[in-house]
């Protein structure tokens, strides 16, 4: 056993590299101390199976033996357990090594962007959290965020040291697809400025307000979470955060218009009218109209699926609603501000995406523009045919690896 712990050693800050794209310290630090409690444990278990070994020894009957063999079981499975915890780090950390190490500090840097906006944004100081996220890829269809401070089920069910946003192989391939970084840091600064409750909370105030039956409202404070994180994607990347949400949400009629009673996401027919509606209130109506046109004409009638009709007949009342209390409400959580004055984006941020998808196009420098509006300017040279995918691609990563 104290070989199995000595095994389980804290990880070294040169060992997963010493470019950029390395673990930080913070980030080792943190894991470090996790890994140092469970080994504490382990070796708490170990002298305690050296113990009933001895006594086994000086008195071999049937209860003592027993006794010994279950500590030893006791001990085996949290040596598991500890292995399995420490494997899923290195794992994380190995990628750090691998040929996605640029892409990887790219959306750690975009991370890092969303945070630093946030956090300068708000009306007054708040303690700084650290470490910041940290970006691993999984293959599979959707991204996902794991929150700091929450039990993790890969940790056997200990408190995640800090957010990890995991990103499918196909997003960072098509990093105008990125948006989906925008949208999992989200849900972490939700936590992280301490806006857990007050969130729903002011949804459901509002919603009551405007005479919403108390079904609907229990409906929209289920999708609290995944609205606002919506909502802040849209104001911390601007329009094109709004087409990368149709790439993902644009199916069949029958995905769209099916409804979960105990889904976390608005269902699609919804979710795109309630982005469309902040695009339209940051400034941008020719783009929210172009998409309401285009999202009406794919699905022209909710009724047709299995949406429950209080929601149907009252989402006119409030996905603007929502939309109000969420963006341009102030929360005592923000420093007596509104979202959209913390992270504002308008057309002065639009004209530098702009500049920026020229600069990318043509592989020169896009200036000091913030990486988290980097991937809008992708998609826009994308959309405008300013150079090919690949080429866009290899000047996004190098641009942001080399900050």
């Amino acid at each position: 056993m104290t070989r199995h712990a000595a095994a389980l050693r804290p990880f070294r800050a040169d060992e997963f590299g010493t470019g950029a794209a390395a673990p930080s310290a913070g980030h080792l630090q943190a894991v470090n101390a996790l890994m140092r409690r469970l080994r504490g444990e382990l070796l708490r278990l170990s002298s305690r199976v050296d113990e009933e070994a001895r006594r086994a020894v000086r008195q071999p009957d049937t209860r003592r033996l027993q006794t010994l063999v279950g500590t030893k079981e006791r001990a085996h499975t949290w040596v598991r357990e500890v292995e399995r915890i420490w494997d899923f780090y290195f794992e994380l950390f190995g990628q750090r090594q691998s040929v996605f190490a640029d892409a990887l500090l790219s959306c750690d840097r975009i991370a890092l962007s969303c945070y630093q906006a946030a956090y300068l944004g708000i009306g007054e100081a708040k303690p700084l959290p650290a470490p910041p996220p940290f970006s691993f890829m999984r293959t599979g269809f959707s991204p996902a965020t794991f929150r700091r401070g929450i039990p993790l089920r890969r940790l056997g069910r200990r408190l995640n040291p800090f957010p990890l946003v995991q990103l499918p192989y196909h997003r960072l391939v098509n990093p105008w697809t990125l948006g989906a970084v925008l949208h999992e840091v989200s849900h972490n600064l939700q936590s992280d400025l301490g806006l857990d409750e007050a969130v729903p909370r002011a949804v459901a105030r509002r919603l009551l307000d405007e005479g919403c039956p108390p079904a609907v409202v229990r409906t929209w404070v289920r999708w609290n979470r995944e609205v606002y994180a919506d909502l802040s994607a849209l104001l911390l990347g601007g329009p094109a955060v709004v087409g990368s949400l149709l790439d993902v949400v644009g199916r069949s009629p029958e995905a769209v218009l099916t409804y979960n009673p105990r889904g976390p996401h608005p269902t699609p027919w919804f979710r795109v009218w309630i982005s469309v509606e902040l695009l339209r209130r940051m400034g941008f109506p020719e783009q929210a109209d172009r998409y309401g046109r285009l999202w009406r004409s794919i699905y022209p009638d909710p009724r047709a699926g299995t949406l429950p009709r209080e929601l149907v007949s009252t989402f006119a009342t409030a996905y603007p609603a929502v939309v109000d209390t969420l963006c341009f409400r102030p929360f005592a959580e923000l420093g007596r501000r509104s979202l959209a004055q913390v992270i504002p984006f308008g057309a002065k941020e639009h004209a530098m995406q702009l500049e920026a998808a020229e600069r990318l196009a043509a592989g020169t420098d896009p200036g000091i523009i913030p990486a988290r509006f980097l991937i809008g300017a992708t998609r826009s040279a994308l959309d405008r045919r300013l150079a090919r995918p690949g080429v866009i691609t290899r000047n996004f990563y190098t641009e942001l690896a080399r900050r």
